[in-house]
């Protein structure tokens, strides 16, 4: 499974997006008006950086349990298919 097998570098990206997050909470109570774009470019970079980890997760999916799957059905598979459609419509929402 890729998320086992890639559990390090995962988890170390999430916490690179909790720090980002953490950094815009710090921003934003320290109420300074002129942060204001430094609390946007924080925001941006912490969705893209969230995005980014959407993506591989999203893909390592596909790849490792839809595509190379061979133990599983074709109903199986189908269904898979269809979390994943419905993941991504949720998460461009």
């Amino acid at each position: 499974m890729h998320t086992v097998r890639n559990k390090k570098k995962l988890l170390d990206r999430v916490r690179r997006i909790k720090g980002q997050i953490e950094g815009l909470e710090r921003l934003l109570e320290s109420g300074n008006n002129e942060e204001v774009s430094l609390i946007l470019q924080t925001a941006a970079a912490s969705r893209g950086a969230l995005s980014s980890l959407m993506c591989e997760l999203i893909e390592g999916h596909v790849r490792d349990h839809i595509l190379n799957d061979r133990e599983t059905t074709l109903q199986e598979r189908e269904q898979a298919v269809e979390d994943v459609v419905d993941i991504v419509q949720r998460y461009l929402r």
